[in-house]
C-alpha cells in the first residue's frame, strides 16, 4: 500500500468512523447533554457578542481532566490537534483565556456539576453507601515556598524602600543641567517604589488577620501542611469514596489537622446521597468528639487512635489506655478480627482513588490560586473521575 499522508479526502471522515463508538468523548457528550445547565446560561447577559455554549466548555474541561490535562494552554492546543477534543468543541477553537475564564467564573455551577454527576451515577447503580472511606491528602499550591510575608520582613522592606526613595529624591533634586533624562528615569523609579510602599500596610493587615507567622505572597490562602516528606505549601483535599470506588463527597480546606473534617464530610455525603451505614478513616481523623458524633448519627465507624493504628499496622503492644467509654468501644471493635478486617478495607477503597487523581490525573499541584478557585479544580477532577468510573461500568 502506498504511503501518502497528503492524500485529500473526497468526503470528510466521520469522527465515529475514526474513534470507536465506545470512546470516552462520546460518553462525556451524552452525559453532559442530560444535565441541566441553566445555572451557567443565567450568568451571561444579553450585551456583547454571542458566548460559547456552556455544554461545549464543560465537555471539553471534563474530558481534559479525565486525561490529566489541567492547563488551559494545553487544552487549547489539544482542541486544535486532538480529534476527540475537536469533536467535543464542535469545530470551534476557544483560546486559553476563554477556557480559563470559564473555569474561574463558574465556581458554583462547576461544584454543583459534581453533585449532579453523583446523582446520575447512583441512579445507574453506583455509589453504594454500605461502606464509605474518607481520606485527606495534601496538594501543593501554585506558589513558591520562598516568597513569604512575615512581619519582620515586611517592616524591613518598608524601611529599605523608604531609604531608596530618599536616595532617589536626592539624586533627582541635584542641580545638574545634563541629567534631564536621568531625572525622568528617577521619577519612574520613585513612583514604582511608592507603589510598593503603599502595598505594605495591606500585606501587614492580611498577615495579622490570618493569625499566622508567615503567609505566601503569591497565594495567601495556602498553608504549610505536614506530610511524611516534610512540609508542603498547599491545601488539604478530602475525599469520601463509596465501596464501589465512586467519589461521593469532596472538599478543599486550609485545615492543618484532619480530625475536624470527618463529621462535616459525612454530613455532606448524607445530604447529597442518603444515609451512610458504615464509615472508616485513618488515625488522623480520630478524636473522642468524632467517635461520639458517629454514635449519635448511628454510623458504624472504624477510626483508630494513633497508638491503635500502629498496633494494627505493625503489631506489638498498646502503649496507652483508653479512658473515655466511646474510645474503649472503638478499641474493642477494631481489635476484633471482623472489625480489623473492616478497617483494612479502607485502604482498598479510598487510597487507589487518591493515587489515580495524583499520579495519573496530575493533581499533585493546583493550577489556580485561592481557596475558592482550587476547590473548583478538585470538583472538576472528581467529576471527571466519576465519569470515567461510570463509563467503564456501562
Amino acid at each position: 500500500m502506498d504511503y501518502n499522508p497528503d492524500q485529500v479526502y473526497l468526503l470528510p471522515p466521520s469522527v465515529r468512523d475514526v474513534l470507536s463508538e465506545g470512546h470516552l468523548c462520546f460518553f462525556v457528550r451524552r452525559v453532559v447533554a442530560k444535565l441541566n445547565l441553566n445555572v451557567f446560561r443565567d450568568e451571561y447577559g444579553t450585551e456583547g457578542g454571542p458566548a460559547y455554549a456552556p455544554e461545549m466548555l464543560i465537555s471539553v474541561w471534563l474530558y481534559a481532566y479525565a486525561l490529566g490535562v489541567t492547563s488551559s494552554r494545553r487544552v487549547e492546543q489539544r482542541i486544535r490537534e486532538d480529534l476527540a477534543f475537536r469533536y467535543l468543541a464542535g469545530g470551534v477553537t476557544p483560546d486559553h483565556w476563554t477556557l480559563n475564564a470559564f473555569r474561574r467564573r463558574h465556581a458554583k455551577g462547576l461544584n454543583d456539576l459534581f453533585t449532579r454527576v453523583v446523582e446520575l451515577a447512583r441512579n445507574s447503580g453506583l455509589g453504594r453507601l454500605g461502606h464509605v472511606a474518607i481520606d485527606s491528602t495534601r496538594i501543593a499550591a501554585n506558589a513558591s515556598r520562598h516568597r513569604l510575608d512575615t512581619e519582620q520582613a515586611l517592616r524591613e522592606a518598608r524601611a529599605r524602600i523608604r531609604r531608596d526613595i530618599r536616595r532617589w529624591q536626592k539624586q533627582c533634586d541635584a542641580d545638574d543641567p545634563n541629567e534631564g533624562a536621568g531625572n525622568e528615569v528617577g521619577s519612574e523609579v520613585i513612583a514604582r517604589l511608592e507603589q510598593q510602599l503603599g502595598e505594605i500596610p495591606a500585606r501587614l493587615e492580611r498577615l495579622q488577620k490570618s493569625g499566622l507567622k508567615k503567609i505566601s505572597r503569591s497565594d495567601p490562602d495556602s498553608r504549610f501542611l505536614r506530610e511524611r516528606s516534610g512540609f508542603t505549601l498547599g491545601y488539604t483535599a478530602t475525599l469520601a469514596v463509596s465501596e464501589d470506588h465512586l467519589i461521593v463527597g469532596q472538599c478543599v480546606t486550609q485545615e492543618t489537622n484532619d480530625n475536624g473534617l470527618l463529621l462535616p464530610m459525612l454530613d455532606l455525603v448524607e445530604q447529597q446521597c442518603g444515609k451512610v451505614q458504615r464509615a472508616s478513616a485513618d488515625s488522623g481523623f480520630f478524636s473522642v468528639d468524632n467517635l461520639q458524633g458517629l454514635e449519635e448519627r448511628n454510623i458504624d465507624g472504624y477510626v483508630p487512635d494513633s497508638n491503635l493504628a500502629r498496633w494494627l499496622n505493625r503489631g506489638g503492644t498498646l502503649r496507652t489506655r483508653a479512658s473515655h467509654p466511646a474510645h474503649r468501644r472503638m478499641r474493642r471493635k477494631l481489635r476484633d478480627p471482623a472489625g480489623r478486617w473492616m478497617y483494612t478495607r479502607r485502604k482498598a477503597i479510598v487510597e487507589p482513588v487518591n493515587g489515580i487523581l495524583k499520579e495519573q490525573r496530575g493533581m499533585r499541584r493546583f493550577r489556580q490560586r485561592g481557596l475558592a478557585k482550587v476547590a473548583v479544580e478538585l470538583a472538576l477532577a472528581s467529576t471527571a473521575y466519576n465519569l470515567t468510573r461510570l463509563w467503564r461500568t456501562n
